[in-house]
Protein backbone atom coordinates (compact mmCIF):
# COMPACT_ATOMS: atom_id res chain seq x y z
CA UNK A 1 0.00 0.00 0.00
CA UNK A 2 3.13 2.38 0.77
CA UNK A 3 3.79 2.11 -3.23
CA UNK A 4 0.21 2.95 -3.78
CA UNK A 5 -0.53 6.04 -1.95
CA UNK A 6 3.09 6.74 -3.17
CA UNK A 7 2.03 6.89 -7.07
CA UNK A 8 -1.01 8.79 -6.50
CA UNK A 9 0.96 11.32 -4.70
CA UNK A 10 2.84 11.78 -7.57
CA UNK A 11 -0.30 11.55 -9.97
CA UNK A 12 -1.91 14.55 -7.75
CA UNK A 13 1.46 16.51 -7.49
CA UNK A 14 2.15 16.95 -11.40
CA UNK A 15 -2.06 17.38 -12.15
CA UNK A 16 -1.56 19.99 -9.39
CA UNK A 17 1.40 21.88 -11.07
CA UNK A 18 -0.41 21.51 -14.40
CA UNK A 19 -3.96 23.52 -13.38
CA UNK A 20 -2.18 25.67 -11.10
CA UNK A 21 0.26 27.19 -14.40
CA UNK A 22 -3.31 27.34 -15.89
CA UNK A 23 -4.18 29.55 -12.69
CA UNK A 24 -1.11 31.62 -12.92
CA UNK A 25 -1.26 32.31 -16.35
CA UNK A 26 -5.02 32.91 -16.93
CA UNK A 27 -5.36 36.23 -16.07
CA UNK A 28 -2.45 38.09 -17.78
CA UNK A 29 -2.80 36.40 -21.19
CA UNK A 30 -6.63 37.11 -21.12
CA UNK A 31 -6.93 40.36 -19.75
CA UNK A 32 -4.28 42.81 -21.80
CA UNK A 33 -3.12 46.10 -20.34
CA UNK A 34 -2.42 49.13 -22.35
CA UNK A 35 -1.54 53.03 -21.63
CA UNK A 36 -3.48 55.35 -19.97
CA UNK A 37 -4.55 58.37 -21.72
CA UNK A 38 -2.10 60.32 -19.03
CA UNK A 39 0.37 57.69 -19.10
CA UNK A 40 3.56 59.24 -21.34
CA UNK A 41 3.73 58.20 -24.90
CA UNK A 42 7.74 58.18 -25.44
CA UNK A 43 8.41 57.65 -29.35
CA UNK A 44 9.43 54.10 -30.54
CA UNK A 45 11.38 52.68 -33.57
CA UNK A 46 10.11 49.02 -34.23
CA UNK A 47 13.03 47.50 -35.98
CA UNK A 48 11.58 44.18 -38.52
CA UNK A 49 13.67 42.24 -39.76
CA UNK A 50 12.35 40.07 -43.33
CA UNK A 51 13.07 37.68 -45.13
CA UNK A 52 11.14 35.97 -47.62
CA UNK A 53 7.35 35.97 -48.50
CA UNK A 54 5.65 33.80 -45.57
CA UNK A 55 1.20 32.69 -45.12
CA UNK A 56 -0.05 35.97 -44.26
CA UNK A 57 3.19 38.26 -44.57
CA UNK A 58 1.39 41.72 -46.04
CA UNK A 59 -0.93 41.19 -43.02
CA UNK A 60 1.09 41.21 -40.55
CA UNK A 61 3.70 43.43 -42.34
CA UNK A 62 0.45 46.06 -42.82
CA UNK A 63 -0.09 46.01 -39.44
CA UNK A 64 3.20 47.92 -38.34
CA UNK A 65 1.93 50.84 -40.21
CA UNK A 66 -1.57 50.85 -38.03
CA UNK A 67 -0.74 51.13 -34.42
CA UNK A 68 -2.84 53.56 -32.45
CA UNK A 69 -0.17 55.60 -31.22
CA UNK A 70 1.52 58.97 -31.46
CA UNK A 71 5.15 58.86 -32.25
CA UNK A 72 6.67 55.69 -34.04
CA UNK A 73 9.20 54.96 -36.97
CA UNK A 74 9.37 51.27 -38.43
CA UNK A 75 12.68 49.97 -40.16
CA UNK A 76 12.75 47.15 -42.49
CA UNK A 77 15.46 45.05 -42.20
CA UNK A 78 16.05 42.62 -45.30
CA UNK A 79 19.59 40.85 -45.74
CA UNK A 80 19.75 39.55 -49.67
CA UNK A 81 18.47 42.33 -52.46
CA UNK A 82 16.98 39.81 -54.01
CA UNK A 83 14.40 38.79 -51.51
CA UNK A 84 11.02 38.72 -52.86
CA UNK A 85 9.66 40.11 -50.18
CA UNK A 86 11.49 43.79 -51.20
CA UNK A 87 8.74 44.52 -53.49
CA UNK A 88 6.06 43.71 -51.05
CA UNK A 89 8.11 45.63 -48.22
CA UNK A 90 7.88 49.25 -50.87
CA UNK A 91 4.55 48.52 -51.34
CA UNK A 92 3.84 48.47 -48.07
CA UNK A 93 5.53 51.80 -47.45
CA UNK A 94 4.13 53.28 -50.11
CA UNK A 95 0.70 52.46 -49.17
CA UNK A 96 1.21 54.18 -45.45
CA UNK A 97 3.42 56.53 -46.71
CA UNK A 98 2.22 58.63 -43.44
CA UNK A 99 4.04 56.73 -41.27
CA UNK A 100 7.72 57.20 -40.89
CA UNK A 101 10.04 54.49 -42.42
CA UNK A 102 12.60 53.03 -44.28
CA UNK A 103 13.68 49.74 -45.95
CA UNK A 104 17.49 49.02 -45.06
CA UNK A 105 19.05 45.96 -47.56
CA UNK A 106 22.17 44.51 -46.11
CA UNK A 107 23.04 42.58 -42.97
CA UNK A 108 26.08 42.79 -40.54
CA UNK A 109 27.66 40.10 -39.96
CA UNK A 110 28.06 40.05 -35.85
CA UNK A 111 27.01 36.24 -34.93
CA UNK A 112 26.21 32.94 -36.26
CA UNK A 113 22.52 34.12 -35.85
CA UNK A 114 21.16 35.18 -39.25
CA UNK A 115 18.13 37.35 -37.78
CA UNK A 116 20.77 39.27 -35.36
CA UNK A 117 22.77 40.23 -38.25
CA UNK A 118 19.87 41.10 -40.03
CA UNK A 119 18.40 43.73 -37.63
CA UNK A 120 22.10 45.30 -36.67
CA UNK A 121 22.17 47.41 -38.75
CA UNK A 122 18.28 48.54 -38.01
CA UNK A 123 19.44 49.15 -34.54
CA UNK A 124 22.30 51.51 -35.40
CA UNK A 125 19.73 53.31 -37.32
CA UNK A 126 17.07 53.54 -35.39
CA UNK A 127 16.14 56.88 -33.51
CA UNK A 128 14.95 56.98 -30.15
CA UNK A 129 15.47 55.42 -27.10
CA UNK A 130 12.57 52.74 -26.73
CA UNK A 131 13.34 50.07 -29.91
CA UNK A 132 11.13 47.35 -30.52
CA UNK A 133 12.39 44.21 -32.26
CA UNK A 134 9.71 42.21 -33.63
CA UNK A 135 9.55 38.89 -36.02
CA UNK A 136 7.97 39.60 -39.47
CA UNK A 137 5.43 37.18 -38.44
CA UNK A 138 4.07 38.84 -35.35
CA UNK A 139 0.42 40.44 -36.09
CA UNK A 140 0.59 43.39 -34.44
CA UNK A 141 -2.54 44.87 -32.46
CA UNK A 142 -3.33 48.63 -32.83
CA UNK A 143 -2.53 48.84 -29.32
CA UNK A 144 0.83 46.77 -29.58
CA UNK A 145 3.00 49.57 -28.31
CA UNK A 146 1.22 50.38 -25.50
CA UNK A 147 1.00 47.11 -24.24
CA UNK A 148 4.35 46.53 -24.39
CA UNK A 149 5.35 49.74 -22.55
CA UNK A 150 2.34 49.31 -19.90
CA UNK A 151 4.86 46.21 -18.71
CA UNK A 152 7.60 48.50 -17.67
CA UNK A 153 8.82 49.87 -14.17
CA UNK A 154 11.88 51.18 -12.74
CA UNK A 155 13.22 47.36 -12.25
CA UNK A 156 12.44 46.52 -15.85
CA UNK A 157 15.25 46.11 -18.20
CA UNK A 158 13.35 44.22 -21.37
CA UNK A 159 9.36 43.34 -22.13
CA UNK A 160 8.50 41.13 -24.54
CA UNK A 161 5.60 38.96 -26.59
CA UNK A 162 5.84 35.01 -26.52
CA UNK A 163 4.17 33.57 -29.79
CA UNK A 164 0.29 32.54 -29.80
CA UNK A 165 -0.80 30.44 -32.66
CA UNK A 166 -3.31 31.42 -34.83
CA UNK A 167 -5.71 30.40 -38.09
CA UNK A 168 -3.98 27.03 -38.44
CA UNK A 169 -4.79 25.48 -41.75
CA UNK A 170 -4.03 21.52 -41.35
CA UNK A 171 -3.05 19.29 -38.56
CA UNK A 172 0.77 20.08 -38.51
CA UNK A 173 -0.79 23.87 -37.69
CA UNK A 174 -2.61 22.47 -34.66
CA UNK A 175 0.08 20.69 -33.46
CA UNK A 176 2.16 23.79 -33.88
CA UNK A 177 -0.92 25.79 -32.32
CA UNK A 178 -0.34 22.70 -28.81
CA UNK A 179 3.10 24.08 -28.38
CA UNK A 180 2.71 27.16 -28.82
CA UNK A 181 -0.61 28.71 -26.83
CA UNK A 182 -1.41 26.43 -24.24
CA UNK A 183 2.05 24.65 -23.14
CA UNK A 184 5.49 27.13 -23.76
CA UNK A 185 3.21 30.34 -23.62
CA UNK A 186 1.70 29.43 -20.38
CA UNK A 187 4.73 27.76 -18.68
CA UNK A 188 6.34 31.52 -20.02
CA UNK A 189 3.82 33.01 -18.09
CA UNK A 190 4.25 30.86 -14.78
CA UNK A 191 7.90 32.19 -14.76
CA UNK A 192 6.84 35.54 -15.46
CA UNK A 193 4.29 35.11 -12.29
CA UNK A 194 7.56 33.84 -10.00
CA UNK A 195 9.41 36.80 -11.29
CA UNK A 196 11.95 34.48 -13.40
CA UNK A 197 10.90 35.57 -16.82
CA UNK A 198 12.96 35.19 -19.55
CA UNK A 199 13.29 36.77 -23.19
CA UNK A 200 11.00 35.39 -26.35
CA UNK A 201 12.57 36.79 -29.29
CA UNK A 202 9.26 37.36 -30.98
CA UNK A 203 8.71 40.57 -29.60
CA UNK A 204 11.09 42.39 -27.67
CA UNK A 205 10.74 46.16 -26.34
CA UNK A 206 14.03 47.20 -25.28
CA UNK A 207 15.53 50.70 -23.83
CA UNK A 208 18.30 50.95 -25.81
CA UNK A 209 20.11 51.97 -22.95
CA UNK A 210 20.09 48.76 -20.78
CA UNK A 211 21.33 46.89 -24.36
CA UNK A 212 23.86 49.27 -24.73
CA UNK A 213 25.14 49.51 -21.58
CA UNK A 214 26.26 45.58 -21.97
CA UNK A 215 27.77 46.33 -25.18
CA UNK A 216 24.99 47.29 -27.58
CA UNK A 217 23.54 44.51 -29.89
CA UNK A 218 26.45 42.72 -30.24
CA UNK A 219 25.89 41.52 -26.82
CA UNK A 220 23.34 39.58 -28.19
CA UNK A 221 25.69 37.38 -29.95
CA UNK A 222 27.22 36.14 -26.73
CA UNK A 223 24.68 32.86 -26.95
CA UNK A 224 23.74 30.99 -30.27
CA UNK A 225 19.77 32.41 -29.65
CA UNK A 226 19.55 36.03 -29.11
CA UNK A 227 16.61 35.61 -26.73
CA UNK A 228 18.72 33.51 -24.26
CA UNK A 229 21.27 36.44 -24.22
CA UNK A 230 19.00 38.88 -24.22
CA UNK A 231 17.69 37.35 -20.70
CA UNK A 232 21.29 37.21 -19.39
CA UNK A 233 22.23 40.54 -20.49
CA UNK A 234 19.03 41.86 -18.36
CA UNK A 235 19.55 39.93 -15.68
CA UNK A 236 23.50 40.56 -15.46
CA UNK A 237 22.20 44.36 -14.62
CA UNK A 238 19.75 43.45 -11.45
CA UNK A 239 16.72 43.82 -14.12
CA UNK A 240 13.99 41.62 -14.64
CA UNK A 241 12.49 40.85 -18.40
CA UNK A 242 8.45 40.79 -17.98
CA UNK A 243 6.15 39.56 -20.62
CA UNK A 244 3.25 41.50 -22.30
CA UNK A 245 -0.50 40.84 -20.72
CA UNK A 246 -2.62 39.41 -23.91
CA UNK A 247 0.44 38.13 -25.80
CA UNK A 248 0.26 39.06 -29.64
CA UNK A 249 -1.05 36.06 -32.44
CA UNK A 250 1.18 34.75 -35.46
CA UNK A 251 -0.78 33.70 -38.36
CA UNK A 252 0.25 29.97 -39.33
CA UNK A 253 -1.67 28.97 -42.33
CA UNK A 254 -1.17 25.42 -43.23
CA UNK A 255 2.38 23.78 -42.10
CA UNK A 256 4.66 21.07 -43.06
CA UNK A 257 4.71 18.69 -39.74
CA UNK A 258 8.82 17.72 -40.32
CA UNK A 259 8.95 21.70 -40.47
CA UNK A 260 7.22 21.82 -37.12
CA UNK A 261 8.85 18.85 -35.36
CA UNK A 262 12.04 20.66 -36.39
CA UNK A 263 11.54 24.26 -35.15
CA UNK A 264 10.57 22.27 -31.85
CA UNK A 265 14.12 20.70 -31.77
CA UNK A 266 16.38 23.68 -32.82
CA UNK A 267 14.32 25.50 -29.48
CA UNK A 268 14.79 22.43 -27.09
CA UNK A 269 18.28 22.35 -28.30
CA UNK A 270 18.84 26.05 -27.55
CA UNK A 271 16.98 26.21 -24.29
CA UNK A 272 19.16 23.20 -23.11
CA UNK A 273 22.43 24.88 -23.94
CA UNK A 274 21.18 28.01 -22.88
CA UNK A 275 19.52 27.33 -19.72
CA UNK A 276 20.30 23.34 -18.85
CA UNK A 277 18.85 23.53 -15.27
CA UNK A 278 15.61 24.70 -16.40
CA UNK A 279 15.53 22.49 -19.15
CA UNK A 280 16.37 19.33 -17.16
CA UNK A 281 12.74 19.56 -15.65
CA UNK A 282 10.69 19.86 -19.05
CA UNK A 283 10.57 16.14 -19.09
CA UNK A 284 7.98 15.76 -16.59
CA UNK A 285 5.71 18.30 -18.25
CA UNK A 286 3.75 15.80 -20.15
CA UNK A 287 0.07 14.67 -19.11
CA UNK A 288 1.40 11.28 -19.84
CA UNK A 289 3.18 10.67 -16.71
CA UNK A 290 0.51 11.75 -14.28
CA UNK A 291 -2.11 8.97 -16.54
CA UNK A 292 0.23 6.38 -16.21
CA UNK A 293 0.92 6.88 -12.73
CA UNK A 294 -3.06 7.29 -12.26
CA UNK A 295 -3.33 3.77 -14.19
CA UNK A 296 -0.47 2.26 -12.17
CA UNK A 297 -2.23 3.46 -8.89
CA UNK A 298 -5.29 1.67 -10.13
CA UNK A 299 -3.96 -1.71 -11.05
CA UNK A 300 -1.94 -2.10 -7.85
CA UNK A 301 -5.18 -2.20 -6.19
CA UNK A 302 -6.80 -4.51 -8.77
CA UNK A 303 -9.31 -1.67 -9.70
CA UNK A 304 -10.04 -0.67 -13.37
CA UNK A 305 -7.53 1.54 -14.88
CA UNK A 306 -9.30 3.18 -17.51
CA UNK A 307 -11.44 5.10 -15.19
CA UNK A 308 -8.66 7.70 -13.59
CA UNK A 309 -6.67 7.91 -16.64
CA UNK A 310 -9.74 9.63 -18.18
CA UNK A 311 -10.15 11.61 -15.02
CA UNK A 312 -6.40 12.83 -15.01
CA UNK A 313 -6.78 13.24 -18.86
CA UNK A 314 -10.13 15.12 -18.46
CA UNK A 315 -8.59 17.80 -15.54
CA UNK A 316 -5.39 17.96 -17.58
CA UNK A 317 -6.52 18.42 -20.85
CA UNK A 318 -10.04 20.60 -19.74
CA UNK A 319 -7.70 22.93 -18.01
CA UNK A 320 -5.74 24.03 -21.05
CA UNK A 321 -8.80 23.92 -23.25
CA UNK A 322 -10.57 26.55 -20.80
CA UNK A 323 -7.65 28.50 -20.56
CA UNK A 324 -7.35 28.82 -24.47
CA UNK A 325 -10.85 29.87 -24.94
CA UNK A 326 -10.85 32.56 -22.17
CA UNK A 327 -7.60 33.31 -24.36
CA UNK A 328 -9.34 33.55 -27.27
CA UNK A 329 -6.89 30.90 -28.65
CA UNK A 330 -8.00 28.72 -31.31
CA UNK A 331 -9.81 25.47 -30.12
CA UNK A 332 -11.42 22.62 -31.69
CA UNK A 333 -11.39 18.68 -32.08
CA UNK A 334 -8.22 19.05 -33.54
CA UNK A 335 -6.30 21.09 -31.11
CA UNK A 336 -7.21 18.47 -28.58
CA UNK A 337 -6.38 15.87 -30.57
CA UNK A 338 -2.60 17.97 -31.08
CA UNK A 339 -2.71 18.89 -27.03
CA UNK A 340 -2.45 14.67 -26.69
CA UNK A 341 -0.15 14.19 -29.42
CA UNK A 342 2.20 16.54 -28.42
CA UNK A 343 2.21 15.65 -24.85
CA UNK A 344 3.38 12.02 -26.67
CA UNK A 345 5.96 13.79 -28.16
CA UNK A 346 7.52 15.91 -25.39
CA UNK A 347 9.84 13.00 -23.74
CA UNK A 348 10.67 12.27 -27.60
CA UNK A 349 11.75 16.07 -28.06
CA UNK A 350 13.13 15.84 -24.82
CA UNK A 351 15.58 12.95 -25.46
CA UNK A 352 16.45 14.22 -29.02
CA UNK A 353 18.03 17.53 -27.52
CA UNK A 354 20.25 15.84 -25.66
CA UNK A 355 21.43 13.84 -28.65
CA UNK A 356 22.65 16.48 -30.47
CA UNK A 357 23.63 20.20 -31.73
CA UNK A 358 23.25 20.95 -34.63
CA UNK A 359 20.34 22.23 -36.38
CA UNK A 360 19.27 24.34 -39.77
CA UNK A 361 17.65 28.25 -39.18
CA UNK A 362 16.56 29.78 -42.48
CA UNK A 363 19.27 27.74 -44.60
CA UNK A 364 21.56 28.23 -42.36
CA UNK A 365 23.74 25.56 -40.42
CA UNK A 366 24.13 26.57 -36.49
CA UNK A 367 25.05 24.54 -33.78
CA UNK A 368 23.60 24.69 -29.96
CA UNK A 369 26.62 25.44 -28.05
CA UNK A 370 27.71 26.81 -24.63
CA UNK A 371 27.70 31.01 -24.10
CA UNK A 372 31.24 32.53 -25.69
CA UNK A 373 31.02 34.80 -22.43
CA UNK A 374 29.99 33.61 -18.72
CA UNK A 375 26.72 35.15 -17.74
CA UNK A 376 24.39 34.25 -14.29
CA UNK A 377 21.44 32.42 -15.14
CA UNK A 378 18.18 33.67 -15.35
Amino acid sequence: MTLFWIVVALAVVLTGAQIVSVALAWRRTTRPGVLTASSPHPPVSIVRPLCGVEAYEAETLASTFTLDYPDYEVILCVAQPYDPVIALARATMAQFAHVKSRLIIGDEAISDNPKLNNVALGWAAAAHEWIILADSNVLMPKDYISRLLARFDDSTGLVCGCPIGARPGNSAADLECAFLNSYQARWQYVADAIGRGFAQGKTMCWRRSVLESAGGIKALASEPAEDAAATKVVHSQGMKVRLVSGPFEQPLGSRALLAVWQRQVRWARLRRVTFPLFFVPEIISTGLWPMLLAGSASALIGAAVLPPVLLVAVLWYGAECLHSQAAGWPLSPRIVAAMVLRDLLLPVLWVDAWLGNDFVWRGHAMRAVAAHAPHPQP
